[in-house]
């Protein structure tokens, strides 16, 4: 039992190659299959760490785990549905820099100062999380997406400023990090409140 999270959290990685794959043989019905299994990784991503504090098996290795499977599956997504849909990459080029670059920027800051990676979970970032897999959806089956697309953008922008401002204002590196207020509070000594079924 105490081992689901962890296989939960591997397996996105599995679906993200499988993806990849799929994408490359063009296999038939790849939008549907593609579909169900980004569902299938957004629902591994949010129950791994639901069942881990239900078994109280959540700690730091987890979690940074959690955090860098999460990065590598977002990228091979991203690669598969390129291949299926490379115009709406390249008309968006400008746009997914800018993003990718403030994905990178976190990581920098949290290697730099703590020699970790990012493993924040903030309440934005599973928010924006939601956005991001409803955007995809969209350009999986039409290869386009305006305004949704716009939203992932500015909210992928907005989300990775508080998670750089949690970092810098954290003086040791601390997972599940709900926000930047929450950030305060423990850089000043004080408890902070988290949810327990969402950032424990």
């Amino acid at each position: 039992m105490t081992k689901i999270p962890i296989l939960l959290i591997l397996s996105r990685l599995l679906i993200g190659l499988f993806m990849i794959y799929f994408s490359s043989i063009q296999i038939e019905n790849y939008k549907i299959i593609a579909i169900v299994l980004l569902t299938i990784g957004l629902l591994t991503d949010i129950f791994d760490g639901i069942i881990a504090r239900r078994l109280n098996v959540s700690n730091e290795r987890l979690r940074r785990l959690d955090s860098s499977i999460d990065l590598l599956f977002f990228v091979s997504v991203a690669i598969a549905t390129y291949l299926q849909c490379p115009d709406f990459f390249r008309s968006n080029s400008q746009k997914l820099i800018i993003l990718f670059g403030f994905e990178s920027l976190t990581y920098i800051v949290s290697y730099l100062k703590f020699r970790k990676e990012v493993a924040t979970h903030s309440i934005g970032a599973k928010i924006w999380t939601l956005i991001l897999f409803s955007a995809l959806i969209q350009i999986m089956w039409q290869c386009q997406s305006a305004f949704l697309f716009n939203l992932c953008f500015w909210g992928g922008i907005l989300t990775r400023i508080e998670i750089i401002a949690i970092l810098l204002i954290l003086k040791k590196w601390t997972n599940d990090v709900p926000t930047f207020l929450h950030a305060l509070k423990l850089r000043n000594g004080k408890e902070i409140k988290r949810n327990k079924l969402f950032n424990g």
